[in-house]
């Protein structure tokens, strides 16, 4: 899934920061100088509805505060959201 894809279609905000991404999104952790997220998206009933994301820092302030930047998104859909957030920490190495 392309970034725009992924604004679009599962309304990923990008730029945005931590903090933001924290109060719309209650599955994110901070992984490095990445911020990794595992979100929820209704696909239909008993089809696997979550994926992982990967925020990056834009700038050098890597508080809560500062710019993070969408980097990638999964391409398939998880059963669960531990499944998510490990695509996403095997993907951020």
């Amino acid at each position: 899934m392309t970034i725009n894809e992924a604004m679009r279609t599962l309304r990923l905000p990008n730029p945005t920061t931590p903090e933001d991404l924290e109060c719309r999104w209650s599955k994110t952790l901070r992984f490095g100088d990445k911020i990794l997220m595992a979100g929820y998206f209704y696909n239909g009933m008993n089809k696997p509805c979550y994926f992982g994301a990967i925020y990056e820092f834009l700038t050098d302030d890597n508080s809560c505060e500062g710019t993070i930047g969408l980097h990638s998104v999964s391409e398939v859909e998880f059963e669960d959201d531990g499944h998510a957030i490990a695509w996403a920490m095997s993907q951020a190495e």
